[in-house]
């Protein structure tokens, strides 16, 4: 089959009719935020800019940016646009660094999200018929419901394993045979290390694609999971503020970026620390307004994430290049910039641990220091943790600049989260640590 046979109609749009359409879509949901939204008519207001001011696409740089804090502030329904009676579903963050951040859903978004997550799986290589094992954690968390109903809208069979109960995930993968896999990347090697625990070959089993997002993941996981379990392993992308996951999909033919899904998400660039908007192929802070979403539109929502916007080539969508790094998880360390993500390929390369780390912040006496914590593999001796030790030490002081201690702990250690290793522990303050993305 074609890449082009399976094309929805939103995919087959020149970029000049894409660029209608957005223009119409977004006028139209800033006009929807504006009548409906407490929250942006106040906005909109004190920036001096109404709906009707949008006559191009980049007229949309002049309205107010929207943020997590916003949306914490009108906690719990205050961001919604449609009466209680219209909104079908209700998911929210964890709450863990605050008031959690709730998301609503009418039917027709619910429609719309399945529609995008169908879409993405359609690029990753997922077709209908296949079996696709599910292991997001269910619940608020947007990941499992989402991925759930795109695969079943594509024509799939689901496979809802949820997180956690790593043996028995590993046994469903043996028993019920999934052609395709939708995990975080760091559940995904704890899966690897439980079946070389159980003695099975991870190559041989029918996994043939891995639809991994999230958390930002590198290329060196991705070579890790590619040569490890003999699948293709591509990035999702999205975020529940926005919609959930869908928002982007990596294009399994290419591998290159995710296509950003513009024709009901626009994005945007811009520095994180001015704001102003920055051109195609410069590196800053992604922005989305979304155009079809009825119960929570957003506008120029300020995602943390860092990328760049880039020519589209699988699909006529522009890419966003994976993302790597968040400014609010960026750590500076007596003065240097330092990304978890850095972190992560000077691990993944070193023999002796095991993909899975966190870094630890304290301070000494006037000044911050860090712990990079790394698990050992299981066939580690004590002589190859210590050697692992030193050489990440060096590593990170050779390649990013600053010292840091290294700790081996042993396998399974590091705390877990809905498949998420918790990447970054500040001890630095009382109110304790933060989570990687």
């Amino acid at each position: 089959m074609t890449t082009t046979a399976v094309l929805d109609d939103g995919e087959r749009l020149t970029r000049e009719e894409l660029a209608a359409a957005q223009l119409e879509r977004l006028r139209a949901s800033l006009r929807h935020a504006y009548e409906n939204v407490d929250f942006y008519r106040r906005s909109f207001d004190g920036a001096g800019v109404r709906p009707e001011d949008c006559r191009t696409l980049a007229d949309l740089a002049r309205f107010p940016f929207t943020t997590k804090a916003d949306l914490r502030d009108n906690y719990p329904f205050g961001m919604f646009a449609v009466p209680q009676n219209d909104v079908r579903r209700v998911h929210a963050s964890s709450g863990t660094t605050g008031r959690p951040t709730v998301v609503g859903y009418t039917q027709r978004d619910l429609d719309m999200w399945s529609d995008m997550v169908a879409r993405s799986l359609r690029a990753a290589g997922a077709r209908p018929g296949h079996k696709v094992h599910v292991a997001y954690g269910y619940g608020l968390f947007t990941g499992g419901l989402g991925a759930h109903y795109g695969a079943e809208r594509l024509g799939c069979t689901v496979i809802p394993a949820s997180g956690g109960m790593t043996a028995r995930q590993v046994r469903l993968i043996q028993d019920f045979r999934p052609e395709i896999i939708m995990v975080t990347p760091s559940y995904m090697l704890t899966l690897l290390d439980e079946f070389e625990r159980q003695g099975v070959d991870p190559r041989s089993t029918s996994l043939r694609v891995g639809v991994f997002g999230a958390e930002p993941w590198t290329e060196e996981m991705r070579r890790e999971i590619e040569d490890r379990f003999a699948i293709d392993a591509v990035d999702i992308y999205g975020l529940s503020e926005v919609i959930g996951p869908g928002v982007a999909q990596e294009c399994v033919e290419t591998k290159d970026g995710l296509h950003i899904w513009e024709d009901h998400f626009y994005p945007e660039v811009v520095d994180p620390f001015t704001g102003e908007p920055l051109p195609d192929g410069e590196r800053g802070e992604l922005v989305f307004t979304s155009l079809t979403k009825e119960a929570m539109p957003v506008v120029r929502y300020r995602t943390r994430d860092l990328t760049r916007l880039l020519p589209g080539t699988a699909r006529v969508f522009r890419r966003m290049e994976k993302v790597t790094g968040r400014s609010d998880d960026m750590v500076i360390l007596r003065g240097v910039n330092l990304f978890p993500t850095q972190i992560e390929e000077i691990v993944l390369r070193t023999p002796g641990v095991a993909p899975h780390f966190q870094l630890r912040l304290t301070r000494e006496g006037r000044l911050d220091a860090l712990t990079v914590r790394a698990e050992a593999r299981a066939d580690a001796s004590a002589g190859d943790r210590a050697e692992a030790a030193r050489e990440i030490a060096r590593a990170v002081k050779d390649g990013i600049g600053v010292s840091v201690s290294v700790e081996v702990v042993d396998p399974e250690t590091l705390e877990r989260s809905v498949g998420k290793i918790r990447r970054i522990v500040d001890l630095r303050n009382p109110k304790g640590g933060q989570d990687a993305v």
